[in-house]
């Protein structure tokens, strides 16, 4: 099947990508639920408290069991909440973490807690084969992944532990009965900042200390934020600088969210990346955003320390870090852009090549279902553009076809569906359909599959559409 829709795109994670880093996570929360958002802005517009509140789960787990044969295992959890007729509903996962049997995912879970009712939660770490490294996790089929284990316990198990962290042991969810030890999963709350204020921050260092034997290291930072127990709860990875003792990473944006304010500790830490996941420790620094944004203005370092196994104490090293920028800024959400009169520009491509298959054959992915079952490429037409439509005020699209023989008996890769020679666009989603149908009476599958001519149009659609518009 091959139908574009620009503006659509995945998180690709592997090699040294997967040290445990995330596309940063966007401010607002990923996951209401829980909660009913007409019912909150009942309360809220009279002035009464919301009756929830917005947490955030903070992952981490030690000695997990090992799939993998030459390497260590590349875990994932995958969160659901337990409904009353004992139905689980997925709320989140993690980023999948490579070679590491004691991970600590950055990407957060959140979740309304409600103190009113019991919210059971189910936790289930996967060991993620090497294959589907470069799918989005939320692409991922559990089923093809290797199960490491799941543990379960009530959100206010967690809330109301005085450190907000609950240690749970793992069990095998198909063998129950069998006791082996699976590891635990530790769970940390907080709740969500309502801020959309964050710093974008520029790393470097200076004179690593270099850990590899035949090369240099591989530098990379790992950033934790100090919580009220005392204890890190991980935020932020950077990105791997190969054999560079003086790396320059590319710059992290941390949100107040993530950092809490100015004044909270932050552990710097420093490793030399190995892909067998055991990550030398180089050196560490504990300082806060307030600190950091010091250095910057002061244009000096910081040194790391690294313990010493004496008595507790640290080595200074003469390793350095620096803050080449620092930036305070707000960082909007979708429905920040979209209350202020940004729009969502939709177009659609469809693939016309014989691959599809006859439609009249109705294995074919264009096959006209006389019952009216949609094919696929109507589904997919229906599932996108009935919710992308909202967000485009005239709810015109434009709709192409690729790869197919038209009626003046020429290959096109670029055609209208409508059959216009001149204008591409039609109206809404119901045009959108109308027009695919029409096609597949006048154009015959031909091929091969060239996407150059589609991707000149769209191009052109967006700058026609740059008038206060965002083209997706």
């Amino acid at each position: 099947m091959g139908m574009c829709c620009s503006g659509l795109s995945g998180d690709v994670a592997g090699g040294k990508q997967g040290v445990g880093g995330a596309p940063q996570p966007p401010i607002t929360a990923r996951n209401n639920h829980g909660h009913n958002d007409a019912v909150d802005f009942f309360f809220r517009s009279r002035g009464v408290q919301a009756l929830f509140t917005q947490i955030e789960l903070s992952l981490s787990a030690s000695k997990l069991l090992d799939r993998d044969i030459i390497s260590k295992s590349d875990p994932m959890t995958v969160v659901y909440a337990k409904k009353r007729d004992g139905t689980l509903e997925e709320i989140g996962r993690t980023e999948v973490i490579m070679n590491n049997l004691n991970p600590a995912w950055i990407e957060k879970i959140s979740i309304a807690y409600q103190f009113e009712i019991v919210q059971p939660l189910v936790f289930r770490i996967y060991d993620v084969d090497t294959k589907y490294h470069n799918v989005p996790v939320k692409m991922l089929k559990l089923n093809d992944q290797d199960f490491l284990g799941e543990a379960s316990c009530a959100l206010s198990d967690i809330v109301t532990k005085p450190s907000r962290t609950f240690t749970i042991n793992l069990h095998n969810k198909y063998r129950p009965g069998v006791p082996r030890n699976l590891g635990t999963l530790s769970v940390h709350a907080e709740e969500t900042a309502a801020s959309k204020s964050a710093v974008e921050i520029a790393f470097r260092c200076s004179h690593l200390e270099n850990v590899d034997m035949f090369s240099k290291s591989d530098p990379f930072l790992r950033i934790s934020r100090i919580v009220e127990s005392g204890d890190p709860v991980l935020i932020c990875k950077t990105d791997v600088i190969s054999d560079d003792l003086n790396p320059i990473w590319r710059p992290v944006t941390l949100s107040m969210q993530q950092f809490g304010n100015k004044d909270n500790p932050l552990i710097i830490e420093c490793f030399d990346f190995n892909s067998s996941g055991n990550h030398v420790l180089i050196g560490k620094i504990q300082r806060s955003v307030g600190d950091l944004e010091k250095l910057h203005q002061g244009r000096s370092g910081a040194n790391f320390v690294i313990p010493s196994g004496h008595h507790g104490r640290e080595k200074v090293l003469k390793s350095q870090l620096f803050i080449d920028k620092f930036i305070e800024k707000e960082q909007y959400s979708f429905l920040d852009y979209i209350s202020s009169g940004f729009e969502l520009k939709f177009m659609v491509a469809v693939d016309f090549t014989a691959s599809n298959g006859n439609p009249r054959n109705p294995d074919s992915l264009h096959y006209i279902d006389p019952s009216g079952r949609l094919n696929s490429y109507q589904q997919a037409i229906m599932e996108v553009g009935e919710v992308i439509q909202f967000y485009d005020s005239d709810r015109r699209f434009p709709a192409c076809g690729f790869g197919g023989r038209t009626v003046d008996g020429t290959i096109s890769h670029c055609f209208n569906l409508n059959g216009s020679a001149s204008d591409f666009e039609v109206e809404g989603v119901e045009g959108i359909m109308a027009a695919y149908g029409n096609a597949l009476h006048n154009v015959s599958l031909a091929g091969p599959t060239l996407f150059g001519q589609i991707l000149d149009a769209d191009k052109g659609h967006r700058l026609e559409s740059s008038t206060g518009r965002v083209a997706t």
